[in-house]
C-alpha cells in the first residue's frame, strides 16, 4: 500500500483515552511496534502512571487536555462518555478520531435510528472520524497479531476514505490486517452495537494469510 504523504509515523501523534481493558490493549499494541503513545482518562495520570508503565516505556499517561493535542485520538471509553471527551475541545478540525466504542444498551432512538459511529461523528466536531478496532475483545485485541503465519483482521469504515486508508496504514504498523468496509451507515453497521443487538462482524477474530502464487 502506498502511503498518503501526510502520514509519516515519525511525524504523527497518537493518543488512547480510556485506559480500562480495551484502552490498555490498544496501548500494548503501540507498545510492540514501539511507537509512543499518550493514554489518559478522567483521573489524574499519576493514578495509572504505574499500570502504563507496565505496558512499556513508550506508553504516556497524561491529563485528558494534553492528551488531546495528539494527531490521531483511539476513543476507548464508555459510549456514555463519548459527549464528556468530545467537550474537551471546541473543535476537533485536523484530527482523526478512532471510535473503538461499542453502543450494547444504548437504545436506536437515542442515536436517533442512526449508527452509533455517526452519533459519535456528530459529538467531535470538525474531526474525521473512523470506526475500528472495537469489534475484538480486548483479550484478543491485547494479544500478538501475528498469528500462525498470518496477520489478525481489524475492520475499519469512515465516510472519509483518506481517514480510513491512514488508519489502515497504522494497523498495519502495529501488526494487523485491515480491511476497510465502506461508510458508517454501510460497513460501519457490520461493526456496531445497539440496543440488544450486535453487528455480523462483531467478535469474529478473522486471520488474514497472504497467499503466494
Amino acid at each position: 500500500m502506498t502511503r498518503p504523504a501526510r502520514f509519516k509515523e515519525d511525524q504523527m501523534s497518537y493518543a488512547i483515552i480510556g485506559f480500562g481493558n480495551v484502552g490498555r490493549a490498544l496501548a500494548k499494541a503501540f507498545a510492540r511496534s514501539g511507537i509512543e503513545v499518550s493514554v489518559a482518562t478522567d483521573r489524574a495520570p499519576e493514578s495509572f502512571a504505574s499500570a502504563a508503565a507496565e505496558v512499556g516505556p513508550t506508553v504516556i499517561p497524561k491529563k485528558l487536555a494534553e492528551a488531546v493535542k495528539a494527531d490521531v485520538i483511539f476513543l476507548a471509553v464508555r459510549f456514555e462518555a463519548v459527549r464528556d471527551v468530545a467537550r474537551t475541545l471546541a473543535s476537533w478540525q485536523g484530527k482523526t478520531i478512532v471510535d473503538v466504542t461499542n453502543a450494547y444498551g444504548v437504545s436506536p432512538e437515542e442515536l436517533g435510528g442512526r449508527p452509533s459511529s455517526e452519533a459519535v461523528a456528530q459529538a467531535f466536531t470538525g474531526g474525521r472520524l473512523v470506526k475500528g478496532f472495537n469489534h475484538l475483545a480486548a483479550a484478543i485485541l491485547g494479544q500478538d497479531p501475528a498469528v500462525h503465519g498470518g496477520k489478525r483482521v481489524v475492520f475499519l469504515s469512515s465516510n472519509d476514505d483518506v481517514a480510513a486508508t491512514e488508519i489502515g496504514v497504522l494497523a498495519e504498523t502495529l501488526g494487523y490486517a485491515p480491511i476497510k468496509l465502506g461508510g458508517l451507515s454501510e460497513g460501519g453497521l457490520l461493526v456496531q452495537a445497539r440496543g440488544s443487538s450486535w453487528g455480523r462482524l462483531i467478535f469474529k477474530d478473522l486471520i488474514k494469510f497472504d497467499v503466494k502464487s
